[in-house]
């Protein structure tokens, strides 16, 4: 069974949040507690998400705490907002085939399914800032 990208994001999301609630964890455990992949390949997407938002993580906060409000830090985001803004800059910068509505679109459902309608906004306010800013 192949999954859509659109679960492969969803389960990027899990394993990101695990390792960021516990940096100890080993990848391969993580992946394993996925319940899709307990006998199956894990998706070439998948790894490449995962490591590539790990690899360019310090890159990726320094933009998102551009992006913030003047009296906010990037500590105090919720860790759901801050993994799902890493994965959407992460996309819309290193993935090729993926356009910048797309990754911002994904971002959103990602909201809908892990975090609030408060934090969607957010999240859609913080990439819409993102995209206006490396569009020119």
């Amino acid at each position: 069974m192949s999954l859509t990208r659109h679960a492969v994001r969803e389960e990027a999301f899990q394993v990101l949040f695990a390792l960021q609630t516990n940096p100890d964890a080993e990848l391969a455990t993580v992946y394993q507690s996925i319940p899709h992949h307990d006998k199956q390949e894990i998706p070439a997407y998948l790894t490449a998400l995962v490591k590539g938002v790990s690899d360019h993580q310090d890159e990726l906060d320094q933009q998102i705490s551009s992006l913030l409000a003047r009296d906010w830090t990037i500590d105090r985001l919720v860790k759901p907002d801050l993994i799902i803004l890493r994965i959407a800059l992460y996309e819309i910068q290193y993935v090729d085939g993926v356009p910048t509505a797309v990754a911002i679109n994904e971002a959103l459902e990602l909201a809908k399914a892990f975090s609030n309608d408060k934090s969607r906004k957010f999240i859609n306010g913080a990439l819409g800032k993102f995209e206006q800013e490396h569009r020119n």
